[in-house]
């Protein structure tokens, strides 16, 4: 069974402005999302999910879709603030969507095999999507054993400033142990590093896992999901900016011991437009991929 990829694509970019998933990078218009597919077609995927915004529809199913439909099986799953389980509602004043496992929870009508989980606005990388094809295919038919592709650090900032990371932390045999979430990391004097809660700066091998939300779950995950979104609902309903994260989630599932996760490392390297500076970088990292074979000029 081919595994699906689900792409994230209801958030816009608020740092970088507007609907960045429909900026055309590539030289005939194609967007990161378009390199994505690409790649997550030659690495055996077999579907395609898409969560989006409802009021995003119509631009979404004539500039984006269109292309893909003769190359792969498409599905269009909606994020709606409404979207609860039951005896909960949105409460009055409510405007930021419910976050990244509210948005993979959209898809448990149309998945049924085991899937892949990224961002619409991370150029990924071939490699990546080839390690992660293969470990998903080989994950048909079980449950609780899930996976993520843990990014160089090194091969994942921004020549613009600063980012955010999820710094993982593994055992010996390449598992999971928990994310923690890391902002301000940068280079400095050639070194990788941040400040951490208590003030002190902690330098980052250059090879350290961080997780860039791309990650690999079977179809239990979502039954798993839905107990974690009652919890976090319970203890947030009233916070109007609570976000209930992937990680959140899988931490729980880790530390309890009912999954595991196990980290995959790829060659890959990281890159998009977290800045609106970063955009001329991105289309000459793209040019440069082109111009050494990695990718035809011309997607689909």
């Amino acid at each position: 069974m081919k595994p699906t990829l689900f792409v994230l694509a209801a958030g816009m970019g608020s740092r970088y402005g507007g609907l960045k998933q429909l900026d055309g990078l590539g030289p005939n218009g194609e967007t990161i999302m378009d390199y994505s597919i690409f790649d997550a077609i030659r690495g055996g995927f077999g579907k395609l999910v898409f969560v989006i915004r409802k009021s995003f529809e119509q631009d979404f199913r004539e500039k984006i879709i269109s292309k893909y439909q003769d190359h792969i099986q498409v599905e269009l799953v909606f994020q709606d603030l409404d979207s609860l389980p039951e005896g909960f509602t949105c409460p009055e004043g409510r405007e930021k969507p419910w976050g990244t496992n509210h948005a993979v929870l959209m898809g448990k009508e149309v998945i049924h095999e085991p899937f892949a989980v990224i961002n619409a606005d991370d150029f990924y990388g071939k490699d990546s999507f080839a390690v992660l094809g293969k470990q998903l295919t080989a994950m048909t038919g079980t449950e609780n054993d899930y996976c993520m592709v843990g990014y160089r650090v090194g091969n994942t900032l921004s020549e613009s400033g600063s980012v955010a990371r999820g710094v993982c932390e593994t055992n010996g045999e390449g598992y999971l142990t928990g994310v923690v979430e890391r902002t301000a990391i940068e280079r400095i004097d050639g070194k990788i590093q941040f400040v951490d809660e208590n003030g002190q700066k902690v330098v980052l091998e250059e090879n350290t896992p961080v997780s860039m939300n791309m990650w690999g779950f079977t179809p239990d995950y979502f039954k798993h999901s839905e107990a974690s979104f009652v919890n976090f609902l319970n203890a947030n309903k009233e916070n109007l900016k609570s976000e209930f994260f992937i990680p959140l989630t899988v931490n729980e599932l880790i530390t309890s011991g009912k999954s595991t996760v196990k980290v995959l490392d790829t060659t890959s390297k990281w890159f998009g437009v977290t800045y609106a500076d970063d955009r001329q970088g991105v289309v000459d990292k793209i040019q440069a991929l082109i111009d050494a074979g990695e990718y035809p000029n011309k997607l689909f």
